[in-house]
């Protein structure tokens, strides 16, 4: 028999689809709920698509101290799990999140998990494609209200630490061989000095020698396809890709060293490829990309559309960064490419 996961995906609609929807699951939860006791929650775990509000600005709006708000949680989180319907409310997304962890080979990142579970929700079943910002933030938070605080004993929640980001995995497993291999592939990421690409990353994860060594823990029997989720813009990379290998690229979002830059490449972290901090960092980044010189303008203009960050790149402060540093040559008027492609 398939799982819960496999007809949901295939089926999309119906009563049972309907039971994954987390602002729903929420709304039901809260209704023996006080309405003061309603606003802390939504406001604390920012319910609403919100900002998560803090205990001290919480408490001057009801005009409480942050303790008392802090109290009111705690009771209003006791009240819900004592709910005589919280098993059967809950019971479908609990099987569909035990079913992602076991396809994922039992530990997911956190924001990972959440965004397969948002995307799934407002996409696949309520076929919502052009859902706001809001909206998505709320499905979001309310996803990860459910799963840290009413379903937070059936799950082992990974703290962040220096190895791997917040994650969750299944409960009472074992990650040691995935430690190993996340050890094992950032010493050779950081040997290579360079990013690479998706597929070389987890061509790279499968000749270590503690991939043949776990290779049988890091597959599954019962694959279920997900691509269906992964074709969402949430997701930059190729759904085919992430959904033929599972297990392992949940490992390399899991690796807290380990990050993918705006343009698709992953490296360490730390790396000024992957998380460039000036100016001339982002203008190398594009020119690397681009693979050909551009204007000092149209460098300008790039950084600006990929987002680094909140800052505006200034075409002219771009072009005195060009002159000054030697790894840049002039080609033409205006134009600059990396020097080290005349070698």
């Amino acid at each position: 028999m398939g799982s819960i996961l496999e007809t949901l995906i295939k089926e999309k609609r119906g009563e049972e689809a309907s039971k994954l929807n987390a602002v729903q699951i929420v709304s039901n939860l809260f209704g023996d709920l006080m309405d003061r006791e309603k606003d802390v929650l939504v406001r604390r775990f920012g319910l609403q698509g919100e900002k998560k509000e803090t205990l001290e600005k919480i408490g001057k709006l009801h005009q409480l101290t942050r303790e008392r708000v802090r109290q009111i949680e705690s009771s209003s989180l006791k009240k819900i799990k004592k709910l005589e319907t919280l098993e059967g409310d809950l019971a479908v997304l609990k099987e569909v999140v035990e079913s992602l962890l076991e396809q994922h080979g039992g530990l997911m990142r956190r924001d990972y998990l959440l965004d397969i579970l948002t995307v799934f929700c407002l996409e696949i079943i309520d076929g919502n494609n052009e859902s706001s910002q809001q909206e998505k933030t709320s499905y979001r938070n309310n996803f990860d209200f459910i799963l840290s605080r009413v379903l937070a004993d059936n799950f082992d929640f990974v703290s962040e630490s220096e190895q791997f980001n917040s994650s969750l995995k299944s409960k009472d497993s074992s990650i040691n061989h995935l430690e190993e291999l996340a050890n094992d592939l950032m010493e050779k990421v950081d040997a290579l000095k360079k990013t690479l690409s998706t597929e070389e990353l987890l061509d790279l994860l499968k000749e270590l020698d503690s991939y043949n060594k776990y290779q049988e823990q890091l597959t599954f029997d019962g694959d279920v396809d997900i691509s269906a989720i992964l074709k969402s813009e949430t997701f930059p990379d190729k759904a085919e890709v992430i959904n033929s290998n599972k297990i392992l690229y949940s490992l390399m979002q899991a690796i807290k060293s380990l990050e993918r830059n705006k343009f698709g490449h992953w490296g360490v972290s730390s790396w000024q490829e992957v998380k460039p901090k000036t100016i001339n960092d982002k203008i190398f980044l594009v020119l690397k990309n681009a693979g050909e010189p551009l204007h000092f303008t149209e460098i300008a203009r790039r950084i600006n559309e990929v987002g680094f960050d909140k800052k505006v790149a200034n075409p002219a402060t771009v072009h005195n960064e060009l002159i000054l540093d030697n790894r840049y040559i002039l080609t033409g008027r205006g134009m600059y490419g990396l020097k080290e492609w005349n070698k």
